[in-house]
């Protein structure tokens, strides 16, 4: 990483020109609209300049100098990991890369190595991944991440339940891997849904909190639980 991930908000300072962006014969209005948003993203430029791999770290660094989950020596497992940009922070602000903490990053697609980190090409649904995880930690987990999707449909309430289900599922998985006063940090979608996983949370953790970090884009729906003191079974 050439720069340490501040939790800084990028886009101060001077006025940044548009980028225009032409229709390409072949090319969905779709794209071309979400090619212009990318090129004109502070956030986006921002994580060019730092090495980070997804504009997606800088809501992880915001969440993290408001809760204050990643300690150093903590260990800290990253769900659907790619490309990595979570990943980075999270070795960084445990010092992984130090020897201090440890973090695994888990995603079925692979991923290009981060310094600090383990990768497992696996699905976190498998019914061994837990018992490995806490192998490759030598203990339980303090920390589980999920900033998964699921790939949008266009339709809101399908996809809106398809992350919740995600969600649900990572929620899971932290019950089973988490070391007592744990922290779970999840991205859920405003909708309805999300009474039901946030009841349950409440109900294990002694805290639990939503936050829609300033790297969160306005117009998305996505909001983050960040829950912390896991009570246990």
């Amino acid at each position: 990483m050439s720069k340490s991930p501040g939790s800084k908000s990028p886009g101060g300072g001077g006025r940044r020109l548009k980028t225009r962006v032409k229709t390409a014969k072949g090319r969905k209005i779709s794209s071309t609209r979400w090619l212009k948003r990318q090129l004109n993203d502070p956030y986006v430029a921002e994580a060019g300049k730092r090495g980070l791999r997804s504009r997606a770290a800088f809501k992880l660094m915001e969440l993290d100098a408001r809760f204050h989950f990643l300690k150093p020596g903590a260990r800290v497992v990253d769900l659907g990991a790619a490309p990595g940009g979570w990943t980075q922070v999270a070795a960084e602000r445990v010092k992984a890369g130090d020897g201090e903490g440890r973090v695994i990053a888990l995603d079925v697609s692979g991923m290009a190595p981060v310094k600090g980190a383990r990768t497992l090409m696996r699905d976190f649904l498998d019914a061994d991944v837990p018992d490995l995880i806490r192998q490759a930690l030598e203990g339980p987990a303090d920390v589980v991440l999920s900033d998964m999707a699921a790939p949008a449909t266009g339709h809101a309430a399908t996809d809106h339940l398809r992350i919740m289900a995600l969600s649900e599922a990572a929620f899971d998985f932290a019950r089973e891997t988490l070391a007592g006063g744990g922290a779970f940090v999840c991205k859920v979608l405003q909708g309805g849904a999300e009474q039901r996983l946030l009841a349950k949370i409440k109900r294990l953790f002694k805290t639990v909190r939503h936050a829609k970090p300033p790297a969160s884009r306005a117009d998305s729906a996505e909001v983050y639980l960040v829950a912390t003191g896991f009570k246990g079974e």
